[in-house]
């Protein structure tokens, strides 16, 4: 879904040289702000709730297929998923780390 908001906020913060995840006071704030702009359309991003899109899993369980400690490097390298509908994510370092802060808070 096209925003422009967040496409003008990234716009501003890229040309001022300050990554996006320093915006916020809590990375956990931004990393949620992030998956819920990107990935929410599909996964389950909260402690609760199923998935929108059917056969996506919540993230709360992601630390059951992924190293919570790796993942963030993983979201800079660029996600890549097997599934045709999925899109390449790849993430700045701060946003990285501010989604791997968020991620870890919701696991169960």
């Amino acid at each position: 879904m096209y925003r422009p908001q967040i496409l003008k906020a990234t716009l501003i913060a890229a040309l001022a040289g300050v990554p996006m995840a320093a915006q916020a006071q809590d990375p956990a704030e931004t990393g949620r702000a992030l998956l819920q702009e990107f990935c929410a359309s599909c996964h389950a991003i909260g402690k609760t709730g199923d998935s929108p899109r059917p056969g996506a899993p919540p993230f709360r369980g992601l630390n059951r297929s992924y190293d919570l400690d790796t993942f963030p490097r993983q979201l800079r390298a660029g996600i890549v998923s097997g599934h045709p509908d999925m899109p390449e994510f790849k993430f700045n370092e701060a946003d990285a780390h501010a989604a791997g802060v968020y991620l870890r808070s919701i696991q169960e």
